[in-house]
């Protein structure tokens, strides 16, 4: 089973999720705003791609932070910690596919490749 981790009024996730219906993906869908950022996801995903891609330094969430809280994301301990205490920080989508395999964002490309 896919599992995609976001939040539902992101508009990546909306595009994600149309996508997945639309190519008859059935998925299970974790709200990080009601069931937070999972633990053991956040370092799996981190050792997977890097908190540098995990951590979505381009949104509004991460404009709204102050100047101390950003230069204080250092490493993958620090970005892990502010990314469970602000999910809207994790970078949208996080799928899991069903291969055990991780994807971050949405890339419509990809995904057609994906069983």
């Amino acid at each position: 089973m896919i599992t995609l981790h976001g939040i539902p009024n992101c508009d990546t996730v909306k595009k994600a999720r149309a996508w997945l219906d639309a190519n008859g993906r059935p998925y299970q869908f974790h709200d990080f705003k009601k069931l937070g950022v999972p633990e053991a996801g956040i370092a799996a995903w981190i050792a997977a791609h890097g908190w540098e891609t995990v951590l979505n330094r381009k949104g509004t969430a991460w404009r709204a932070l102050d100047e101390a809280t950003r230069a204080g994301v250092t490493d993958a301990a620090s970005a892990a910690a502010l990314m469970r205490a602000h999910p809207s920080l994790v970078k949208r989508p996080v799928v899991a596919w069903s291969d055990g395999r991780t994807t971050v964002g949405f890339d419509a490309a990809d995904w057609a490749q994906r069983r």
